[in-house]
């Protein structure tokens, strides 16, 4: 159980880091949220000592299932987020990211350390692969969200004349733009490879690549969303608003036909 306690220990500091992020938004101090970034760091790293031990008792990698799955999302996350502020300092941005992670480990705590065994259409070494890529292109497509719809918050403050308050405290226009592009950039080919992984290892187990599974055709549908935006943000140099907005929409969109998948169609994803 050793795995549960380092899991359990992450979601506290998640949860230190949340409240960090809120309250720095709060005061107005830059100061609070690099605070609060320290705890973000400590609670990734608690979070990966958690996945290694339970890698360790289950046996295979901890990506697969609906507790690893959703808790390797909320580390991709967190990891990209830290990695970003290498590059654009914007400690303040993790008021957005930090909340959604801290939901996505407690919506994933709801099955830990239940039942670990996998069921045999998941005992490959293709599947693994297939999750790592699809969840980390979904994680950044998250993170480019977030940027989004900061990026339009802050567009709102400076058009209402409100810079020396508190837009202030938000990232330039120039780095939530910078990171809605990275996160774009590298989440897209990370989510066509993982769909064609997914594809070979289909076409071990069900006999095909592609078996009209709804799950399939909504996410190749959310799939050209990303297809399209890309595009034109690469060959029309598209960015700013436009793109804040299209990134919010394409993340909808993929959500939305999670959840429709879920509630009113028969999938032959539903083991996740």
């Amino acid at each position: 159980m050793t795995d549960v306690l380092f899991y359990k220990v992450a979601l506290i500091t998640y949860l230190l880091s949340t409240v960090g992020y809120i309250t720095s938004l709060l005061v107005r101090r830059v100061l609070v949220a690099r605070v609060s970034t320290w705890f973000l760091f400590t609670a990734f790293t608690i979070h990966t000592v958690s996945l290694v031990f339970r890698s360790l008792k289950t046996g295979h990698s901890p990506v697969i299932g609906f507790h690893e799955t959703l808790s390797f999302f909320a580390w991709v996350m967190t990891a990209t987020y830290l990695a970003l502020q290498l590059k654009t300092k914007t400690r303040v941005f993790g008021a957005f990211v930090s909340p959604v992670v801290f939901l996505l480990v407690i919506v994933a705590s709801i099955r830990l350390g239940g039942d670990v065994s996998l069921p045999a259409a998941l005992q490959g070494g293709l599947v693994p692969v297939h999750v790592i890529l699809s969840v980390t292109g979904e994680a950044l497509f998250v993170l480019a969200s977030c940027a989004g719809a900061m990026y339009l918050i802050q567009e709102s403050f400076i058009k209402n004349k409100k810079v020396k308050s508190f837009s202030r405290l938000l990232p330039s226009l120039k780095d939530l733009d910078k990171i809605n592009h990275l996160c774009l950039l590298w989440g897209f080919p990370l989510l066509t490879s993982g769909i064609l992984v997914g594809s070979i290892w289909a076409r071990t187990v069900w006999g095909s690549h592609w078996q009209w599974d709804p799950k399939q055709i909504w996410t190749l549908l959310a799939w050209i969303f990303y297809a399209i935006l890309l595009h034109q943000r690469l060959a029309l140099g598209w960015k700013g608003q436009k793109v804040a907005l299209l990134s919010i929409l394409a993340l909808s969109f993929l959500l939305a036909s999670f959840v429709i998948v879920s509630l009113f169609f028969t999938t032959v994803h539903s083991f996740i």
